[in-house]
C-alpha cells in the first residue's frame, strides 16, 4: 500500500479559515491574514512539495482574502463619492439660496 506522507500547511488552513472569517466575524482583519499567511503557505509549499500539502486551501484564503479588500475598497469609494456628491449638492444649494435672499 502507497502511504502519502505529505502533510497539510497549517499556513494554508490557517489561510482558509481566516478567508471565511473575513466575511463573517472579522471583517478587515480576517481578509489581511488570509491573504498573508496564503502568500506564506504557497511559499512554504513550494520549497517543499514532498512534505507539505494544502495549496487549495491557500488559494482558496487568498481568494476570499483578496476578494473581500476589494469590495471593501470599492465601499468606501462608494461612500466617498456619495457623501462628497451630497455634501457637493448641499453647498450648490446654498449657494443658489444665498443668491435669491
Amino acid at each position: 500500500m502507497n502511504h502519502d506522507s505529505r502533510s497539510v500547511s497549517i499556513l494554508a488552513v490557517t489561510s482558509f479559515v481566516f478567508g471565511l472569517l473575513g466575511w463573517t466575524l472579522l471583517p478587515v482583519v480576517g481578509a489581511i491574514v488570509a491573504v498573508v499567511t496564503g502568500h506564506l503557505a504557497r511559499n512554504t509549499i513550494r520549497r517543499d512539495p514532498d512534505q507539505l500539502d494544502g495549496d487549495g486551501f491557500a488559494i482558496a484564503g487568498l481568494v476570499l482574502g483578496y476578494t473581500l479588500l476589494g469590495l471593501s475598497l470599492l465601499a468606501i469609494f462608494l461612500a466617498v463619492l456619495f457623501f462628497g456628491g451630497l455634501l457637493a449638492a448641499l453647498a450648490w444649494a446654498a449657494t443658489l439660496s444665498g443668491l435669491s435672499a
